[in-house]
């Protein structure tokens, strides 16, 4: 059995003894983010059966891969990095989900683009929740509003996504958001790393991003 995909039964198991432990009834996908990672690293995990994957550069993802979706249609690619306007296009083209909408600017760009290609993006909205100076998403006063843009512009709007501040208790964080959640209404919700997966599905993340603890550390 490759090492990854073995990494990946081990994450599985460790969700399934927690939540057994919990009495919690959750069921979440794991992003297996292969980012910086080589396709040869990734295919056995592809053809295991794994089709959530995340990416965080347009670029690095179109050149990854455009070929292996067309061999699997069932991949579901995720973009989990900042979106920058000019590669909202390439971004349409090849991701299924976008986890990283955080303006009117963005979503219009996506919800345009879409439209050009007959395709159904499902998006998540990037909340600030440590209101950091140096990080991407939306104030928390802000969700409702662009929420309510993406609805009124035709945007399959499914969730809100989170990174929580470094060096802190995720648990506020995740807990704060799974509240934020449910307020609107969503029923998905992305967060947790492969630091604090488990704390993040305790607080009814329905997909997690695991990068290193299944293809090891990047170099």
């Amino acid at each position: 059995m490759h090492s990854t995909i073995k990494s990946l039964l081990d994450i599985k198991n460790n969700i399934k003894v927690y939540l057994e432990k919990l009495n919690i009834n959750n069921n979440p996908k794991i992003l297996a983010v292969s980012k910086t990672f080589e396709i040869n690293k990734i295919l056995p995990l592809i053809d295991y059966g794994h089709i959530d994957f995340g990416e965080n550069k347009v670029q690095e993802a179109v050149e990854k891969w455009t070929e292996i979706k067309k061999l699997n249609s069932k991949i579901k690619l995720h973009m989990i990095g900042k979106l920058q306007t000019n590669k909202v296009k390439f971004a349409v083209q090849i991701f299924d989900y976008i986890h990283s909408v955080d303006s009117e600017k963005i979503a219009k760009k996506i919800s345009d683009e879409q439209i050009k290609i007959k395709k159904k993006i499902k998006v998540f909205l990037q909340v600030n929740i440590g209101d950091e100076n140096q990080k991407s998403g939306i104030s928390k006063g802000d969700v409702a509003k662009l929420s309510l843009f993406c609805k009124e512009i035709g945007l399959d709007v499914i969730g809100l996504m989170c990174i929580p501040p470094e060096n802190t208790d995720p648990e506020i964080y995740f807990e704060e958001m799974n509240i934020i959640n449910k307020s609107l209404g969503f029923a998905e919700l992305s967060m947790g790393m492969s630091g604090d997966y488990l704390e993040a599905i305790r607080y009814n993340a329905t997909y997690v991003r695991v990068g290193s603890k299944i293809f090891g550390s990047r170099t």
